[in-house]
């Protein structure tokens, strides 16, 4: 009896969890392509007054396929800037490494449309019959063997981790004007338009999401897209506001770096520096009358000006532990301060954004979820245990 319980236990457990979990197929895995705002093979072009917030990037075609920036080449020559773009901007043919980075990142895009088009068990197919507009759609994965189009607009809606992937056959079109919102919590990162034509997005609209394209992606005059324009031809740009969404979830993760850990000088220890005797075997005799007087160090007046060390290698804040020397017979007590919002060493007080992000997974309103969730899967396995080993009887 007890071995059924447990098992019952485990299912009910296994089950609890699953139900708990992001709903809809898992992200696309964007690689280092995730780590762009545009990403084009053959060019990226914009006309008009276009603001774009992260990185652009061109290959195999050189950086005169990047027309309309004003680009600015860093003194590197391993990516230039622009008054447009709020990040760098690469191509080919800059300064090694940059051509290995574009190469490298190419091919994740590649290998992105590559997954998204291959994901099976669709959620459902030919939704609409390719006009979807007014809907609104829960997380799964959506195919197509035709267009999509966008007249007016359409919800997705769904938590902050739950995910959509759309599958089309040939062109994704988003109307004038229209808006894709996003409800109940969910994100752009986790949104992903697969196509095997061209997207055209058209003026004045609003588009979330990723957009991996087979060809070119159009973004007519002043549309917004908070996401990516990963295409394996070219991006056109018209005055238009680009925001790449940040933690992206198909994005790969740097590995942390660690910094260095301030360590305070303790404060040098007076010493004192001894007088040879003419010979060394013999004491002179002290004159008659006189005594010795033993002495000490002077203590160290109050106000004295006190030595700083600035630790370095912290990408978040600044630690300067002061030393501070009291009055005679006084222990120098050390002091921390945390550019002046704490006066607690580091460890203790201010975490490190890697810190926060984790204590973020175990603490955050997901994971409290989750955690109540098992513990009434828990609590109804106990139940279930107690009817039938104890009630049954």
């Amino acid at each position: 009896m007890a071995y059924k319980t447990i098992l019952s236990m485990l299912v009910f457990g296994l089950l609890v969890c699953q139900w708990a979990s992001a709903a809809g197929p898992a992200p696309v895995n964007l690689g280092t392509a995730g780590n762009f705002a545009i990403l084009a093979k053959s060019g990226v072009s914009t006309t008009g007054t276009t603001s774009i917030v992260g990185d652009v990037g061109v290959s195999p075609i050189d950086s005169t396929a990047i027309t309309g920036f004003g680009l600015i080449m860093d003194t590197t020559n391993e990516f230039s800037t622009s008054s447009l773009i709020t990040g760098k901007a690469y191509a080919a043919d800059y300064t090694a490494p940059t051509p290995t980075k574009m190469t490298t990142a190419i091919s994740d895009m590649e290998t992105a449309y590559t997954d998204a088009a291959g994901r099976t068990n669709p959620t459902a197919t030919e939704l609409g019959a390719g006009n979807i507009d007014g809907m609104t759609i829960a997380p799964g994965l959506y195919k197509w063997g035709t267009g999509v189009m966008i007249p007016t607009g359409v919800t997705l809606s769904g938590g902050p981790d739950d995910v959509w992937i759309f599958q089309i056959a040939q062109n994704l079109d988003v109307g004038n004007g229209a808006i894709i919102t996003l409800a109940g919590g969910a994100q752009a990162k986790n949104v992903f338009w697969q196509l095997f034509g061209q997207a055209t997005l058209g003026t004045t609209a609003d588009m979330k999401g990723i957009i991996l394209s087979q060809t070119s992606i159009a973004i007519n005059t002043g549309a917004k897209l908070n996401g990516r324009a990963l295409a394996q031809t070219a991006v056109t740009l018209d005055a238009n506001a680009i925001t790449a969404p940040s933690g992206s979830s198909g994005v790969a993760t740097p590995s942390a770096t660690a910094s260095a850990t301030p360590t305070a000088t303790p404060p040098s220890t007076p010493t004192t520096t001894p007088v040879r005797n003419p010979d060394p075997t013999t004491t002179p005799p002290l004159p008659p009358g006189s005594s010795v007087t033993p002495t000490s160090p002077a203590p160290i007046p109050f106000g004295t000006p006190r030595p700083t060390i600035q630790a370095s290698g912290s990408p978040t804040s600044s630690i300067k532990p002061t030393v501070m020397a009291g009055g005679s017979g006084t222990t120098p007590k050390p002091t921390w301060k945390g550019n002046g919002n704490s006066s607690t060493p580091p460890g203790v007080q201010g975490q490190t954004a890697e810190e926060k992000s984790t204590l973020s997974a175990l603490f955050g309103p997901t994971a409290n979820i989750v955690y109540a969730l098992i513990a009434i899967g828990i609590l109804g396995a106990a139940g279930l245990y107690y009817y039938f080993a104890v009630m049954k009887k």
